[in-house]
């Protein structure tokens, strides 16, 4: 069977190609953006690529054409499969469809946390010697791809509340039903295609309708909005999780969140020692040994496995240590997300200057959404460096006028990597925050500090 992906080289969709081609499907696509990692990752496979959206990429009639939620009516390739009456579907439909049967799917959702607690199941049960496969929206360290198809029954997909298509406006994950679902948190987020949290509640409650009567809902006990999703009706099993509160418990050993008792039901299980820090990532972590117990692994065996994590790409990497400045990357772009990064380096580096960096990019951030709360977000840091994308409509210079004359706007990069050289010393953490490629900024950083260095 031939089907051809347009929007091949996004991540979701690049991990459909290799997952569908590892299963023997002849696949090809289109993107505007072909270029490495994605592209090369691809083409080893064995997969033709596209560049852009012609009606001619369609000459070799695929048998089914799976659009990207990246593409709208008045596209050349979506008006082309439209005329030419060829048959289409939704990443996340094909996914569930075609590759998913059969499969004990374990679902991630939630408005954080979801990449890296699926890398951590996946990683759980690869150390447990299951062979799971996945489908994950980053790339885990422990592995370094996106994609498996794996060998066991298990199959770990980040599932996203974003919509699926032009066609469909449902949220990606009420095609994937989960038997083992984790619900990690719920904010209202995603304001250009969600007018308020209700309607975000209302998907994830077509979620948990998905979920098996002898599956299992893994929820924060303290989510005030989980559990107002779960009020509107549930017929799973569900198990709690929190910090001090809940039927699987964590409990601080060290305030950066680098060492935590695992407790279930007053019970310990053991405890977790490994690179990650920040109280978001033991609730990921403690979400993803509730799901790995659920799948059939030991809670030692899991919490074992924690120690060997390496997390994920963009997830607070370092992406350099230059004359003593260390550089972060990650993928921080909610107020929340933002606030929980910033308070783990902070908690782990102790008095030593935090620089952040903030890419305002996210459709939600350019509309204003959220913005009132983006200033205590980053209280945290000693100096605050931010770029407004020309997307950005409101008034930022008021919005952070709280944080004094630490914070410093921006409308191109080049300025922020030139004042962050001149006021260095060793010691600095620059903690660069973006979901995007924020114009090279890392590396661009990197460079310039080596320049100085040699300088």
């Amino acid at each position: 069977m031939h089907i051809h992906i347009l929007g091949i080289c996004g991540t979701f969709m690049g991990g459909i190609a290799c997952l569908a081609a590892a299963k023997g499907y002849r696949v090809s696509g289109s993107d505007e953006n072909v270029y490495p990692p994605m592209s090369t990752q691809l083409q080893e496979l064995g997969i033709v690529l596209q560049e852009g959206y012609k009606p001619e990429h369609l000459a070799d009639t695929p048998d089914m054409v799976v659009i990207g939620n990246a593409l709208s009516r008045g596209n050349p390739a979506v008006e082309a499969v439209l005329n030419q009456g060829l048959p289409y579907q939704s990443g996340p439909q094909w996914l569930a469809e075609n590759l998913l049967k059969e499969r004990w799917v374990i679902a991630v959702a939630g408005t954080h946390g979801k990449t890296t607690t699926s890398s951590m199941i996946a990683w759980i049960l690869t150390h447990a010697g299951l062979e799971p496969g996945f489908l994950i929206g980053g790339i885990p360290a422990n592995f370094g791809i996106s994609a498996k198809w794996g060998k066991s029954p298990f199959f770990v997909v980040e599932a996203d509340e974003y919509d699926c298509a032009f066609f469909d406006k449902r949220s990606k994950f009420v095609h994937y039903h989960p038997r083992t679902c984790v619900m990690n948190n719920l904010e209202f987020d995603h304001a250009d295609i969600f007018k308020d949290l209700s309607e975000i509640k209302r998907q994830f409650h077509h979620l948990v309708r998905t979920v098996p009567g002898q599956g299992a809902l893994i929820v924060p006990q303290a989510d005030e909005a989980i559990q107002d999703v779960l009020k509107m009706g549930a017929w799973s099993e569900i198990h709690s999780f929190g910090l001090h509160q809940g039927d699987w418990q964590a409990r601080l050993q060290a305030a950066d969140g680098s060492e935590f008792e695992v407790y279930h039901r007053e019970k310990l299980m053991g405890t977790v020692n490994w690179s990650l820090i920040g109280h978001h990532n033991v609730s990921n972590a403690l979400a993803a040994i509730m799901a790995a117990v659920h799948a059939g692994v030991p809670a030692k065996l899991a919490i074992e496995a924690l120690g060997e994590f390496q997390s994920v790409k963009r997830r607070m990497e370092v992406r350099g240590k230059i004359n003593e400045v260390t550089i972060y990357d990650d993928f921080a772009h909610h107020p929340t997300a933002i606030a929980t990064t910033v308070g783990g380096l902070r908690a782990k580096i102790g008095e030593q200057r935090l620089i952040a960096v903030l890419d305002i990019r996210s459709n939600t951030m350019c509309m204003g959404t959220h913005r009132m709360e983006l200033a205590p977000s980053l209280q945290a840091a000693d100096e605050i460096y931010v770029y407004q994308s020309p997307k950005v409509s409101w008034n930022a210079q008021e919005t952070f006028a709280s944080l004094g004359k630490k914070v410093h706007l921006f409308k191109d990069t080049q300025p922020i990597i030139e004042q962050i050289v001149a006021a260095q010393k060793p010691g600095d953490h620059v903690l660069v925050m973006s979901n995007g490629g924020f114009d090279n900024l890392h590396q661009r950083l990197l460079n310039a500090l080596s320049l100085e260095t040699v300088a």
